[in-house]
């Protein structure tokens, strides 16, 4: 059972310090029962009570590492189970398959693709992060010949999927140096999995029929001395699938279920590709740590990377860009000014209106803390004085002659106010981002 803050506070020091960075020893014990807050940071206390406290106040889902270097993909130590309590700390892994029996013309072809499955949302770039390298020749020299060759022509991270111990064994000699997730341990081949895990210090998948039969396989790979362990939940009944991924995320987070206490991958197969992003996206909202597919198709694996983007951002921090004048296209000191929040989908939003009318323009973005216009005017974090500091510290006055700024429609009403300040005339734009084309090529132009 999970100690409670007082259980813990019994084996603190009792010093009030503030070493921990919390004002008394009884704040640090409720933040360690919350999972909010580590034993480490309180640099006083006993051997005994580190004996005591490790295990209780250790995250109640284990932090796994599939890989090394700049592309290693760290999902698990979740807090809540849902993003509005606190947020998510380690995004989804997204990876996509390739096979071991396809022709090496073709081979290369995938593995080309995949390693430039990259893309810009909103001013952020957005990829993939593993190479799942499937073992379906069933033979361990081809096996081994494909890890070799994603070890070497690719920078992601990558996972190993066989059930064949010896098929294993060649491919981790080709690239274990990178650290691959080991996936195809079950029932019956476990503890020859387990052994190589251990052996090359690699993490390691485990299947069973049952959320008991899983839980039980868990204890027995840790006795094994396999720490890094994440639960294949994998099935082709999505609604089972979906309530496997909630039992373990609930039975670690609410009942501290330290077997089932791992990150969790799925493996999504569909004739339909549609259907199997839609699978894949659900399964990463709820609670996969890796999600695998087969599609490796731009139009495929934007949707799931950007579900990912939007549930992993902190909820109480908004995507921003630099507050500063940007230049669209080849302006010249007769090109119109706009000007808009900081909040990156406001700010691209009407970038993208801007370039898509072919007329170069500034858009001035000004700081609103990433709130949007509305919001930002409604809580007075934009208005005529700030707007006017906006202009003087971009120097908007030395890019054009004119002394014209176009505002958006949804706060015409700060027009009067704002042309009182700056001495400008104040030209109200239209309400949507979508009509800034239209305005900018017939009210501006005249």
């Amino acid at each position: 059972m999970a100690l409670t803050g007082l259980d813990i506070y019994k084996l603190l020091p009792k010093t009030n310090c503030k070493k921990c960075g919390r004002p008394t020893c009884l704040a640090f014990a409720m933040q360690l029962a919350q999972k909010k807050a580590s034993l480490s940071d309180c640099p006083d206390v006993s051997e005994e009570a580190k004996n005591v406290l490790g295990a209780a106040s250790a995250p109640p889902i284990k932090l796994v590492t599939v890989g090394t270097d700049a592309k290693k993909v760290e999902i698990g130590e979740e807090n809540v189970l849902f993003r509005h309590e606190e947020k998510f700390y380690h995004p989804t892994g997204v990876a996509v398959t390739i096979q071991d029996d396809l022709d090496d013309a073709a081979f290369q072809g995938r593995l080309k693709k995949i390693n430039e499955l990259k893309m810009t949302r909103v001013g952020t770039e957005i990829e993939i992060d593993l190479v799942a390298v499937i073992n379906k020749s069933n033979n361990a020299e081809k096996f081994a010949e494909a890890a070799k060759k994603v070890c070497s022509d690719s920078h992601l991270s990558i996972i190993l999927s066989s059930t064949s111990v010896e098929n294993m064994k060649a491919a981790l000699a080709n690239c274990a140096e990178k650290r691959p997730l080991i996936h195809g341990a079950n029932p019956e081949n476990y503890e020859s999995m387990a052994a190589l895990a251990k052996e090359k210090n690699c993490p390691m998948t485990i299947t069973a029929p049952t959320l008991e039969e899983l839980a039980d396989l868990t204890e027995h790979i840790k006795k094994a001395g396999v720490e890094e362990i994440i639960l294949d939940v994998s099935g082709d009944n999505p609604k089972e699938v979906l309530q496997k991924l909630t039992k373990v995320r609930r039975a670690a987070l609410k009942k501290n279920f330290r077997a089932l206490g791992f990150p969790m991958i799925t493996f999504v197969h569909e004739d339909d590709s549609f259907l199997e992003i839609a699978l894949a996206s659900t399964y990463l909202v709820k609670y996969a740590g890796i999600v695998v597919v087969d599609n490796c198709e731009p139009w495929g694996i934007m949707p799931l990377l950007t579900a990912r983007t939007n549930i992993f951002t902190d909820p109480q921090k908004p995507i921003q860009v630099e507050p500063k004048l940007y230049a669209v296209g080849d302006v010249k000191e007769d090109s119109p000014v706009l000007f808009t929040t900081n909040f990156s989908l406001t700010y691209y939003s009407v970038e993208g209106e801007v370039e898509g009318s072919r007329i170069p323009a500034y858009i001035l973005s000004v700081d609103t803390g990433g709130t949007s216009v509305l919001t930002a005017y409604s809580g007075d974090k934009l208005n005529d004085k700030v707007v006017a500091k906006a202009i003087a510290d971009a120097g908007v006055e030395a890019k054009v002659k004119h002394r014209k700024l176009i505002i958006p429609g949804l706060v015409a009403v700060m027009s009067g106010k704002l042309q009182e300040t700056l001495g400008w005339e104040v030209l109200v734009g239209p309400r949507e981002a979508s009509g800034i084309p239209s305005y900018l090529k017939t009210v501006w132009k005249s």
